[in-house]
Parts: C-alpha cells; sequence; structure tokens
C-alpha cells in the first residue's frame, strides 16, 4: 500500500474496516494538501490544532507531536482506524484520543483542519460550535477532493467563520481558508425533529444521522414488518441510527431486552435520546461499536437492519456484508437477521450464503423485507 509522506511524517495507514485485498488507500491528495499547507506555515509547537473529520488518522498521527493537538470527528470506525495507525506507526495505541462529535471540546485553537464530511450538516454544526474556540487571528482550513466538494461548504465557512478563499487544485484536491472573524451568536439548527403517525412518537436527529429530516423510505417499508410476539427476546437493531426500528419493534414488544448500536457518535446519541423520551427508563444497552464486533457470539436472538450502502463517499455492499456476517455469529441458533434492502441488491442471494434459510417477508416495487434464520 502507498505510504503518507508529509513533512511531519510518513505514515503507513489502513483503513476500517479491514478487508482482504483492500482496493482503497487510508488518505488521498486531500490529506497531503493539508499538511503541506500547515508546515509552510512553521507554526510553535504550542499551537493548538484542532483536526475535524480524519477518517483513518491520517491528518491527527501526521500532527501527532508535533503541536497541541485535538481530534474529533464521528465515526466509531475512524476511532478504531486511529488506534490501530498509531500502533502500526510504532505509537503507543492511546497516543491520540479522538473525541467524539457528540462531545463538545475545550480552549482556544489556532488553527483547525477539517475534511470537508458527506453530510454538509455535520460541517454547519462542526463550524457553530466553533463559536467561542477561535483564537484572534485563527485560520479554518477544509479540505476535499474536487469532486467531493460542493460550493455549500464554502458558503457555509462565509457565514460562520470568515471571507474564505479557495486554493488552486492539487492533485484534484482544494483548500478552502477561512481566517476568523467575529460574527453575531448563531443558534444551531440541529438537532432536527420529526413524528411518526403509527406509532406516535417524535424522533430527534443529531446533525450527521441518516435521513435527519424525515423517515427514510427503506425504514418507512420495514416497520409494518417488524416481528411481533417476541416475548423475552434478546434483539439488537444494527445500524440503529435514530433508534427507530429498534424503539418501534420495543413499544411492540414489551419484555424484549434490546441493544442498539451504530458506528455514528451522533447516531447513538439520537437513539439514546429517542428511546428515553418514547420508553422512559426502560433498560436499554445503546453503544457505538463497529457493527457487532463487541457482541458476544450467540447472545441475540434478533437482529434488525437496515443496511448502509455507502462509507462517506465510498458505495459498495461491503459493510452490509460484514454486518450480515457479525449477525450470524452474534445470533443463536434458530435466531433470525430481518432486514430491508432494495431489491437490486440481491440482498436474498447473499444472506443464502450465511444462514440456512431466508424467506421474503414483504414487498414494496422498490424493497424488500427478508429474514433470515440461523
Amino acid at each position: 500500500m502507498p505510504v503518507l509522506t508529509s513533512p511531519f511524517a510518513q505514515l503507513d495507514l489502513i483503513r476500517q474496516p479491514d478487508q482482504p485485498n483492500e482496493p482503497l488507500q487510508a488518505f488521498d491528495a486531500a490529506d497531503e494538501y493539508l499538511l503541506n499547507h500547515l508546515a509552510e506555515q512553521k507554526l510553535p509547537a504550542a499551537t493548538r490544532v484542532l483536526v475535524l473529520n480524519d477518517s483513518f488518522g491520517a491528518l491527527a498521527i501526521s500532527l501527532q507531536g508535533q503541536f497541541a493537538l485535538v481530534t474529533s470527528g464521528d465515526s466509531c470506525l475512524g476511532s478504531l482506524a486511529l488506534e490501530k495507525n498509531l500502533v502500526r506507526n510504532g505509537r503507543p495505541f492511546d497516543a491520540i484520543t479522538l473525541l467524539p462529535a457528540s462531545q463538545r471540546w475545550d480552549g482556544l485553537f489556532e488553527r483547525v483542519l477539517i475534511r470537508v464530511p458527506k453530510t454538509l450538516a455535520l460541517l454547519e454544526e462542526q463550524l457553530i460550535r466553533l463559536q467561542g474556540h477561535l483564537a484572534p487571528g485563527a485560520e479554518v482550513v477544509a479540505g476535499a477532493m474536487v469532486k467531493h466538494l460542493p460550493r455549500a461548504a464554502g458558503d457555509l465557512l462565509e457565514k460562520y467563520i470568515g471571507p474564505v478563499s479557495a486554493t488552486l487544485a492539487v492533485k484534484k484536491a482544494r483548500l478552502l481558508t477561512a481566517r476568523a472573524e467575529p460574527r453575531a451568536a448563531f443558534t444551531s439548527p440541529y438537532p432536527s425533529r420529526y413524528r411518526l403517525d403509527q406509532p406516535a412518537v417524535e424522533l430527534l436527529n443529531h446533525a450527521n444521522v441518516f435521513c435527519r429530516e424525515g423517515l427514510d423510505i427503506g425504514t418507512r417499508a420495514f416497520l409494518p414488518h417488524l416481528p411481533k410476539g417476541l416475548g423475552s427476546a434478546r434483539v439488537a437493531d444494527l445500524g440503529c441510527g435514530n433508534g427507530v426500528l429498534g424503539i418501534v419493534s420495543a413499544l411492540g414488544n414489551p419484555d424484549a431486552h434490546y441493544t442498539l448500536v451504530d458506528e455514528s457518535y451522533m447516531a447513538v446519541q439520537s437513539a439514546a435520546e429517542n428511546w428515553q423520551a418514547a420508553l422512559g427508563s426502560r433498560e436499554v444497552t445503546v453503544r457505538a461499536d463497529d457493527g457487532l464486533a463487541g457482541q458476544a457470539p450467540q447472545s441475540l436472538d434478533v437482529v434488525l437492519c437496515n443496511p448502509p450502502f455507502h462509507q462517506a463517499q465510498v458505495v459498495g455492499d461491503f459493510l452490509a456484508w460484514r454486518m450480515f456476517q457479525q449477525a450470524r455469529e452474534a445470533l443463536v441458533v434458530g435466531g433470525a437477521l430481518y432486514i430491508v434492502g432494495n431489491r437490486h441488491l440481491g440482498y436474498h442471494n447473499k444472506l443464502a450464503r450465511l444462514f440456512r434459510g431466508v424467506e421474503q417477508v414483504a414487498a414494496t416495487p422498490k424493497f424488500v423485507i427478508l429474514k433470515a434464520r440461523k
């Protein structure tokens, strides 16, 4: 695999989750551009630098020991990648701690490096949160590959930070630079909320939650066909997002025991708050994790899942396939995985390779709901 070379370090980096013969590398030209830009400024080691949305640790590990560094993002997989890549490059696994995006940072920063996220609502929330955390004359630099850099990203920097200048493209990457200027205080529009009719539940959604403004059509197709009569079953909502599948299932299965898990810290925060609003003090486990990797084998009776088909800008079914494998490992013999998926993705055939029986529970013109029994 290629090595990330910058004025700060040479790093051998891997992505998360691991894939055999990984076709993609764990950094890109935007990471290189951000690091080179920072190096040109020859800043003192005491400079406080905030790194946001560093997917696999390329920026943070390069800058570790160079500055007073804080790194924050919304990906549990990103946190795992950071630990693994620290060790891979001869550094203690806990040399840097990723601060979840659901938590606030402290103090003032002279420099902020941002990888522009796919969800611009996350970028907006992060820029709003920078209020009161930028030292006088602080510089905020956002980087991305040109094909993933919408005009709106510059508009947000202009609105919340200060005048923006764009660099020339280098290796198909570009930087947007804003120098902090006084701004009137902004109130964040996040979290957003929407209501379900059946059951009557209001759902809160922090900035990086999938389908933040309303129920996605796959989940809408799934909800009427969630399993009933589960008794005291142990149920997991895998890739829970705002928790809607687990919460609706729990309302219909008052004696079942639930675990809600997602790799997004903001999703987990949303799910925990929504559970409490809908179900009060009813016991639940809500955690950020690499899917069901942290779940004990044969510890679940039912898994509910609306699997993702992308990781950031990378589209594919590798995450869904991995979730199916994790579900099989976590389920007891006779346990069942219920999923919703687009018809064209062919999940029936994929599940048949892992489970002894796969049946179609329901279908719409676009989606199928499948039950796979271990």
